[in-house]
């Protein structure tokens, strides 16, 4: 059984002036023949606005379902999720999601799937802004050169680039990535971690993250929230990412603070809650 620094667990709530994100009392459950099929169970967390969460766990704990409801794409069962006091009843472009498998139109170019979601939110732009916007935002992912591609065209790291830049370019309150590296190499994913931190650190949007690497989360978040198994799944602990802001990958992983965070997440995960434990 690892120790940890109890500073280092989170005791309560973060401390903030007016709640942001908000998760209370949720539940999600579906009906069977028999009782209902119960995904999550009691889920109360509070994000600051700004905040960068990652959520880990094995699969089948409801990471995703909880995001869903975050989004808008399911209503819970019971409890709510509100953003700025606004309970969340359907999807709305101050939740934009990432997801893993890049979800753009293979019949538009790069700079076409931004835009159309710049006129989705803003028709009555001029489309000279409108472009601007789409544009700027390819810039900011390094990818002027390949506005004109078609996702055929495109690796996997250039598509989830231009997820990225389309969800940002909506301006919205809330960041929502679905294991968006998962499906890279691990250089491509490296650099597009250091590249989410580049932008994050510039925008400084909430996110709400998915992730199975341990590694990853410990780089990139101020909280990682750490699910118990599924069914009737719960937010087991939530540690608090000590490293200061900007962040450099090597000193991060010179800390000594790191591998005690790794070790305690990797005992929550694969000894604790290992995922053998459930049939």
């Amino acid at each position: 059984m690892q120790t940890i620094n109890s500073a280092l667990l989170e005791p309560k709530p973060p401390i903030t002036s007016e709640p942001f994100l908000v998760i209370e009392n949720l539940t999600k459950a579906y009906p069977t023949a028999g009782d209902d099929y119960v995904v999550l169970d009691g889920i109360n967390l509070t994000v600051n606005e700004g905040e960068f969460v990652c959520l880990i766990g094995h699969s089948g704990c409801g990471k995703s379902t909880l995001l869903d409801m975050v989004s808008g794409f399911r209503e819970p069962t019971t409890g709510e999720v509100r953003l700025r006091n606004q309970r969340i009843t359907k999807p709305g472009p101050d939740r934009m999601v990432v997801f893993q498998n890049y979800s753009l139109l293979p019949w538009m170019t790069a700079f076409e799937n931004i835009y159309l979601g710049v006129h989705s939110v803003w028709p009555d732009k001029p489309r000279a802004e409108k472009e601007k916007i789409a544009n700027d935002h390819l810039a900011l992912v390094g990818l002027t050169e390949a506005a004109h591609k078609k996702p055929g065209q495109l690796s996997g790291g250039m598509k989830q680039r231009v997820c990225i830049a389309r969800a940002l370019a909506l301006r919205p309150q809330v960041l929502v990535l679905d294991e968006p590296f998962g499906a890279l190499d691990p250089i491509t994913r490296e650099e597009l971690q250091e590249e989410l931190l580049k932008i994050w650190m510039e925008y400084r949007v909430t996110v709400l993250m998915i992730t199975h690497d341990i590694d990853e989360a410990l780089l990139l978040s101020d909280r990682l929230v750490m699910m118990t198994n599924g069914p009737a799944a719960k937010i087991g602990e939530v540690l608090t990412i000590p490293f200061a802001r900007p962040r450099d990958r090597t000193h991060v992983m010179e800390d000594p603070k790191y591998y005690e965070l790794r070790n305690y997440a990797l005992d929550f995960l694969y000894h604790r809650f290992a995922h053998d434990d459930v049939e």
